[in-house]
């Protein structure tokens, strides 16, 4: 991908993020992740009926990264499967640590296949996937 491209995607994400702003409604999942290395300090909440992501948003103070990611995050993941979820998580993390995945599961997430040159910054694009993650461990807890 064109860094310039990158770029634009990642500020136009970040000054405009999807999906964000919470709701005051007790059937969603929700959770606290911050960052130790950055400002990143995020709520997000997901709603998940009959094994499929209904909604999810986030909201709270964090880096053009972390705002980004998380705004590209929910986009990507609102109307998926749980199965189709985890898969999504595992190629971006793969991507992120520089490991095998596949591009195609990622679609506009690929604009992070670079964030591994900013080791520094890594916390802050994996932070929507940290946040997710710990949703779906409440999830398959029953909740």
């Amino acid at each position: 991908m064109d860094d310039n491209l990158r770029r634009e995607i990642i500020l136009e994400n970040y000054q405009n993020p999807d999906n964000r702003g919470l709701i005051d409604d007790d059937s969603y999942l929700k959770v606290n992740t911050n960052s130790e290395s950055c400002i990143d300090n995020l709520d997000f909440m997901m709603k998940i009926e009959d094994g499929i992501v209904k909604d999810i948003r986030f909201d709270g103070e964090a880096c053009a990264i972390s705002t980004s990611a998380s705004s590209i995050m929910t986009r990507k993941l609102n109307g998926k499967s749980v199965e189709e979820v985890k898969d999504i998580l595992t190629n971006y993390k793969n991507m992120i640590e520089e490991k095998d995945y596949d591009e195609d599961v990622l679609g506009e997430l690929n604009v992070y296949d670079h964030i591994c040159k900013q080791p520094n910054r890594k916390n802050c694009a994996l932070l929507p996937m940290v946040s997710v993650e710990k949703m779906l461990g409440e999830f398959g807890n029953g909740k």
